[in-house]
Formats: structure tokens, sequence, C-alpha cells
């Protein structure tokens, strides 16, 4: 008898916990900090197919394209409203001699990608070529500058060539076909200068920041958004030597951090188990931790915020597609990753006092890239449906929120939560509320309340697939796609949602 009660207690505890109501309340009478459109910034390095094939083909190129570039992934981005992308690296940065990179394009040199599978590159897409790309998509350019291997020279000359309204460089500009110079704002001196970019100690690179940083001069009404290469994850000293010696000299520092759990076996992107995704789940939300971390030591030095934190490189690394070149970083991008995606910005929508800027790694067919390419043909992974469903935030003032869901934790004790949101109010005055549920079987029944709304009017679409290993081929490009969404109910100004399994959600509240 008492075995039989205790089963029966254990049964109607699970169902209680399984009828539970997750409680978000949105604060929309307590705004906080703008989210700043950087957040959803991009990153384009010369890696793999990134640059030649997935946003440039050249003007001959059979595939349609707009003076070279893919017409099919600018009309993509473009609908992203990509605010920044970053070039040319990554590691590549500082290997890259700007001077390869401008003039006739048949008489460019070529030249080996040592970083990037040995590739051997013409040059074609260079200077020109980049900045005329963001003009395309209306973004800001960031370049990231060789300290590496190149001078101090070489990069105060780039900068005046690109900026500078007369002179000898804006001379040769004009000859390359550009009177007028561009306006550049970012400009990153190195990176991972504890690494690929010179294997340096924070406090050696701390005084060659100092250098460069001198001669790389505002020109005309250009000015000049210095960013100094920051620390990889836990590299927490990094952060404090740089704060110490190079303090206000830099508008910005950068730190990058990978969802990676093992770096000898990062394991495959579309093959993986359960226990595998709750491993990527906590590894990505410590992230949290670290940003908090790199953040209290800026604060110690900087307590007014002046210095930015740019998270300039993030996002999943996994195994390659079997069959392609190791060297080219090219995976597949599994609703899996578009879990990740979602709670990686929900996290940098809280932070935004001090993170001004990130770049998922990268834009097309390198990690956990937007668009995938193969010949003429472009497929939108998971990753870009939630940055286009997320676009929403940008530059939309963030709403605290709070939510009683419970964490989970993965085998390594990690915790990541069973729901996650963020909210945000847009300048026509519509709340904006991103939901995650992380769950790979169990739906969620989640109420909404606000502080003063007590009429509202909602909207919704859903980012959800049959499996959590599901992609979007190339001939099967629309597996994972969004979807209106109409699982919820409005009573009294509440919203209660029934949340699906494995999913990311946007509601449009009015």
């Amino acid at each position: 008898m008492k075995k039989t009660l205790t089963i029966a207690t254990a049964i109607l505890i699970s169902a209680t916990l399984a009828a539970q109501t997750v409680k978000i309340t949105v604060h929309d009478s307590n705004e906080g900090p703008v989210i700043p459109k950087e957040i959803y910034g991009q990153f384009s390095e010369h890696l793999g197919s990134c640059i030649y094939g997935g946003l440039w083909v050249g003007p001959e190129s059979s595939i349609p394209n707009i003076n070279g570039y893919r017409k099919d992934v600018v009309d993509a981005l473009k609908t992203l409203k990509v605010p920044v992308m970053r070039w040319p690296g990554g590691c590549f940065a500082d290997d890259y001699h700007w001077r390869d990179g401008i003039g006739p394009q048949s008489e460019r040199p070529r030249m080996v990608n040592s970083n990037w599978g040995g590739t051997v590159e013409d040059n074609s897409f260079g200077t020109h070529e980049f900045m005329n790309l963001c003009e395309l998509l209306e973004c800001e350019p960031y370049i990231s500058g060789n300290v590496g291997s190149g001078s101090v020279e070489e990069l105060a000359k780039w900068v005046e060539y690109i900026t500078a309204p007369d002179g000898p460089m804006a001379k040769l500009r004009a000859e390359n076909g550009r009177k007028e110079p561009w306006k550049l704002k970012y400009l990153g001196l190195g990176n991972e200068a504890w690494g690929c970019g010179g294997s340096m100690t924070p406090e050696y690179y701390s005084h060659i920041y100092r250098r460069y940083a001198t001669y790389c001069r505002n020109f005309g009404d250009n000015r000049l958004y210095k960013i100094g290469s920051g620390a990889s994850d836990y590299d927490f000293n990094w952060t404090k030597v740089l704060m110490e010696m190079v303090g206000n000299r830099m508008d910005g520092v950068s730190l990058h951090y990978y969802t990676v759990d093992n770096w000898n076996s990062k394991g495959s992107a579309t093959e993986f188990t359960a226990e595998e995704y709750a491993q990527t789940l906590g590894k990505t939300m410590d992230i949290e931790p670290v940003i908090r971390k790199h953040i209290e030591i800026m604060d110690q030095y900087d307590p007014e915020k002046k210095i930015d934190l740019l998270v300039d490189e993030w996002g999943t690394w996994f195994d390659v597609e079997p069959g392609t070149n190791p060297g080219h970083l090219f995976q597949q991008n599994t609703m899996r990753d578009a879990i990740v995606a979602a709670l990686n910005l929900n996290i940098f929508h809280k932070y935004t006092d001090r993170i001004k800027m990130t770049n998922i790694a990268q834009v097309a067919n390198v990690l956990q890239a937007m668009v995938l390419t193969e010949g003429d043909k472009m497929v939108l992974t998971p990753t870009y449906h939630v940055f286009r469903m997320y676009n929403v935030h940008q530059d939309a003032v963030h709403l605290p929120i709070e939510c009683d869901a419970a964490d989970v934790s993965d085998a390594k004790g990690r915790p990541y939560p069973a729901v996650d949101a963020t909210a945000s109010r847009s300048a026509d005055g519509a709340i904006h509320i991103s939901l995650v549920n992380t769950s790979l079987d169990k739906d969620e029944e989640v109420t909404i309340g606000f502080d003063t709304m007590k009429k509202v009017k909602v909207s919704g679409e859903i980012l959800t697939s049959d499996k959590i290993q599901d992609y979007n081929g190339f001939d099967t490009p629309d597996t994972v796609c969004p979807a209106a969404f109409k699982g919820f109910k409005v009573k009294d100004g509440r919203i209660t949602v029934n949340l699906p399994a494995k999913s990311v959600v946007s509601l449009t509240v009015m």
C-alpha cells in the first residue's frame, strides 16, 4: 500500500509540475536603455566562401548580381536590416595588406590565405568592394586593421585613403574610381592580438595599440571610433591590463566568445543527441557570467561607462560538414542554432548600458551563418530567421521583465532557462516580446502581464521544426521557416501563450 501511495503521489506531483504556468511580467512603466541596432551586427571574413561565392561573384558571373554582389544575398541582408559589417577578419585581417586590394582587379596580386585552408585569393574583393557593399546595404563599415604583420604607416594611410577629402591618398582613391571619401566610423586596431593577431601579451599589445591609435587620424569631418583587440572569453586579465594601460584612448574593447565545449572534438552540426543539445545551451548561456565579469572589471576603471564592450565574434562552432575543406569552416545550421541565437540576443539586450555592438560569426557560408550558397542556390538558415524576427528590437527601448521559469542544467551542471524572454518598445509605441522554449518535447503555458497596459491587441510569428536537428538544405530550403502564430489568448490585458517545444516566438503588442 505504501509503495502504491508513493507512486500515486509521484504521478500527482508530476502532473502538477507539468501544468505549472510560466509567469512573465513586462515592466512597461519602467523603461531601460535603448538597444543599439549594432547589437545585430554581422561579420564577413576572407574565410572559405564567405566573401567569394557568398557575398561576391564578380560582375561577369552568370549568377544574378549587382555590380558583382550576389543579388539574392544582398536582398536577404537588406531584409535583415544589417546595421554594421565587420571585415576583412578575423585572423585574416592581420595578414591583409590593403594596397593589394585596390586598382584594376585584373592587376591585383594573388595571395595565399594561410590562416584558412591555404586558399589562393585574387584580391578582387578589396576596399572599394567592401565599402561600396556597405553603402548598398546602408550599414556601417567596421574595418579590422592589420596590426600583427602590418606597419603603423600602412594602417594610417589606409584610414587616409578611405576618409580623406584631399591629399595624396585621396588622389589615389580618385584614380581608382572613387572621388568622394567614404565614412568610416569603426576601426579595430588588430584582431585577437593574444593569438593569430601576433601572440602578444596584454602589456605588449597595450603599447602597440597606443602607438597605432596615435597615427590613425581623423580627416575632414570623419570621426573614428577606435576599438582595442580584447579578450577571449575567460581571459579577464587581458581586459584588466587594457583598461589600466590603454583606458580612454580606446572607444571600445572587443570580446570573443564561441559556443564550443571541446575544441578538439566540436561535434556535428546536424547529428547530435539531446544531451549534446543541452550541453550546447549550457555553454552558450555561460556567456552571461563572462560578460558580467568583464563589465565588472571595466566598471572599476571606467565607472562612467565611456568605453564600450563589443562582442564582435560570437556564435556556434561545430565540426565542418563531411567532405568540405577543414579550413573553410562550413557548417550546416539547425533549429538548435536558432535557439542559441535567440538566447544570446536576449542576454545582449540586458547589458546594453555597456555592450554597444555584437557581430555574429559569420554572415555567409562560415560557422553560424545567415545564408548558405552553392552555385546559384541560396538558403536562409534558421539563424537568419531569428535575426529577421528580432530586428524589431533594433534601436527600441529595452523593457525590463520578470520571468519565473525554472532553470534546467546540462550534464556539467551549467544552467539554461526552460523559457526565456526579452521585450522592447519601438518608436511607434508597439511592444515586442520574444519568447524561447528550449525544451525538446514539452510545450509551456506562459502568461504575460504588464504594469500599465489593460487592453492589448496581439499578433505573432513562430519559428520551430519537427526535430531540433532540422535544417534548410539546398534542395529543401523551407524545412525551418517562420509562420504566423495564433497560439495565444487575450483577456483583461493579459496574454496566455501556448509556447511549443523547441520554438522561438515573436509577439507584437499594441
